[in-house]
């Protein structure tokens, strides 16, 4: 998958869990990292049932205790909240800034193939786990595989470019 390709792609960064007040703010329950970073972007793409749905403006926002609350243009009563909540909340793949030497966004590793050292295909990335310990990614191929993403012990090389993932892992676990 090329760098065009990623670019186009959008990202999910959380979805709207509820109103907060009565003047049309919601509550957002968010993905990034930390949780407020997701009121950094200008612009949210709503989606509902896996589509596009509405673009809205942010107009201000972030942490609020332990709740990630937002202000969008638009929408200026809790009946329009409301009617907002469940929208996922995605970004264009190409507004995130570009990740550390060594780092990688899920949305970029979900889809490659992953392939043993000895070129073994074990299937493609269906998803990440997050546990206390390290990710984890989820491959589909003939069955279902758990594999750690630690870059060196398990996972040897990701080369976006290439759509691949060389891993260090026995098939017949």
């Amino acid at each position: 998958m090329g760098a065009d390709a990623v670019a186009d792609r959008s990202v999910t960064l959380g979805r709207i869990s509820g109103v907060f007040g009565v003047r049309g703010w919601i509550k957002v329950f968010s993905f990034t990292d930390p949780r407020g970073n997701v009121t950094d972007y200008a612009q949210w793409q709503l989606w509902r049932d896996g589509a596009p749905w509405r673009t809205v403006q942010v107009l201000e926002g972030g942490q609020h205790g332990k709740t990630v609350i937002a202000r969008l243009a638009g929408v200026e009563d809790r009946d329009a909240a409301v009617e907002l909540i469940d929208s996922e909340i995605r970004v264009p793949r190409g507004a995130l800034p570009p990740p550390d030497s060594g780092e990688y966004y899920w949305a970029d590793l979900e889809g490659l193939a992953v392939v043993t050292r000895e070129g073994v295909d074990l299937g493609r990335v269906e998803r990440m786990l997050e546990t206390p310990a390290h990710d984890v990614l989820v491959i589909q191929g003939e069955r279902e595989r758990l594999v750690p993403f630690v870059q060196g012990p398990y996972v040897l090389e990701v080369n976006l470019d290439a759509g691949r993932i060389t891993v260090d892992w026995d098939p017949e676990f």
